[in-house]
């Protein structure tokens, strides 16, 4: 990825005075671009922030187990999406009584003054009940949003942020610097090239929250079948026997719990019946440890070079199956490797139980050893192993995995545990239904004839008939036709317009 920031080799006194003295190296950064049309985000705002716009704390000590009240926290704002951030350790649930009234409106582009500094997202939908924490602004912005949207996204304003805002402490404070950071406006063709960018953005929200919308779909789905074919006769709880306890080998473990065993009986109940996941013939194998004790010379880069391998590991595989970021990786070790139909799965950590099938033959493709690539030694469709995966997706939606897992810190849902994951026997139409919604690639992405006036709906009519996983590889198509414009922006070059 090209940089936009000039490190200088060496500066002198009367700069340093300049400084305050400063001897920290990132204060001596700037920002170089060849593109000299440019507005700093202050001035893309309609008015000065005030300190309304920017949220309140409540402390922890107001958290709460469930509400209607929400409170949204900075990791709501993440890298990976133009979206708020759903995880749970994204939002709290606080009281009436610690909840201030804010309007979140559909369209509000929010950004982080502190932790993850200057990062931004736009709302989808409305947050009637929901408050910002200290750390985040409503920026008010009513013209060029979109635009803003997207190169605050990119590295231009990253770049920028990370020399404004030095790194080193615990907790970063960015306070309004953000506001410092130059914006490069299109110099020819200006109001075209600005309207383009904003109808890729347009399309790439679009997109994800069409990704989201399946992704529920998809769960409730699953979960109407197995409410609607139950069983006669209701869970019968009792604490475990002795013999049940020595059967499991597991002592420290919630898959006594009442709890979970509500949870599981919609699939032991179920009135086809059902196989655990080494029945059905899956098995689990660890990727390759990368860690540089194991593999002693590596060479990583965020771009593919020649012989390198494209790395999927389960941090950034996404809750809805897809992968928000891949990496690469060279080294002299040979790696196991990924195949097509394979299932990588997160075994621990922040990515335990997230999970994403391999749809396309692709050479060299590997993870690391959290992800456990998952098998089948069965002869089976794709479809049958798009349908694991989404009641993968099921059971970590619903906790299972985690009830699952062993051991602490979160726990892990090694290989060794795969016989607990329970498989519903779906009817074979009802297989099919639930692996569309992940995969369906009834229709090509054939943007070639679009012009602006028609891409939109030509996008969204796609995005209607396909899965998850075709949702996501057009968005990154969008997304890339998005950064070589933001690139041609930056380099004083006319944009093409053209999808």
């Amino acid at each position: 990825m090209k940089a936009y920031i000039d490190i200088p080799q060496y500066t002198t006194l009367s700069n340093i005075k300049s400084r305050g003295y400063t001897l920290s190296a990132t204060q001596y950064k700037s920002f170089c671009i060849d593109n000299q049309c440019r507005k700093s985000v202050g001035e893309f705002l309609d008015r000065e922030l005030v300190r309304t716009d920017l949220g309140v704390e409540v402390g922890s000590e107001s958290y709460v187990e469930k509400s209607k009240y929400i409170f949204i926290k900075t990791k709501a704002l993440q890298e990976e999406s133009y979206l708020l951030n759903e995880s749970k350790d994204a939002f709290e649930y606080i009281p009436p009584q610690n909840f201030m009234k804010m309007n979140l409106k559909k369209g509000d582009i929010l950004i982080s003054k502190d932790s993850n500094v200057g990062e931004i997202v736009i709302l989808e939908k409305d947050y009637p009940n929901a408050m910002l924490c200290g750390g985040i602004y409503r920026l008010p912005i009513t013209k060029n949003k979109l635009y803003l949207l997207a190169m605050c996204k990119h590295s231009i304003f990253r770049d920028q942020i990370d020399f404004l805002v030095p790194r080193g402490s615990t907790i970063r404070h960015g306070k309004t610097k953000f506001l410092e950071c130059e914006i490069p406006l299109p110099v020819t063709n200006t109001e075209k090239t600005i309207e383009y960018v904003e109808c890729l953005m347009t399309a790439i929200i679009n997109k994800e929250i069409a990704i989201r919308q399946k992704h529920k779909m998809l769960i409730k789905s699953i979960d109407e079948e197995l409410q609607k074919n139950q069983k006669d006769g209701e869970l019968c709880y009792s604490q475990p026997t002795i013999s049940e306890i020595m059967s499991m080998d597991r002592m420290d473990s919630s898959l006594y719990s009442h709890k979970f065993k509500k949870k599981e009986y919609l699939i032991t109940n179920y009135k086809y019946g059902y196989d655990s996941l080494t029945d059905l013939g899956y098995r689990g194998v660890r990727g390759t440890s990368l860690e540089s004790n194991y593999i002693k010379n590596r060479i990583d880069s965020d771009v593919y070079m020649p012989g390198f391998y494209k790395l999927i590991i389960p941090t950034n595989i996404t809750p809805y199956g897809t992968v928000a970021k891949t990496s690469y990786i060279g080294t002299p070790v040979k790696l196991k490797t990924i195949k097509k139909g394979d299932i990588v799965f997160g075994g621990e950590g922040y990515g335990k139980g997230k999970s994403f099938v391999v749809l396309e033959n692709e050479e060299n493709v590997a993870t690391n050893y959290h992800g456990i690539r998952i098998v089948c030694e069965k002869d089976q469709s794709m479809t049958q192993k798009v349908f694991v995966k989404c009641v993968l997706t099921y059971l970590r939606e619903k906790g299972l995995i985690d009830n699952y897992g062993v051991g602490g810190n979160g726990g892990h849902f090694a290989p060794a545990y795969f016989y607990l994951a329970k498989i519903p026997n779906f009817p074979e139409e009802k297989v099919k239904e639930i692996a569309s919604l992940y995969h369906n690639n009834i229709v090509e992405y054939n943007t070639a004839n679009c012009t602006m006036k028609d891409f939109l709906e030509f996008d969204n009519k796609f995005n209607e008939q396909v899965g998850i996983y075709e949702i996501d590889k057009s968005l990154k198509y969008l997304q890339e036709k998005l950064n070589l414009a933001i690139r041609n922006i930056a380099d004083n070059v006319e944009v093409d317009i053209a999808f």
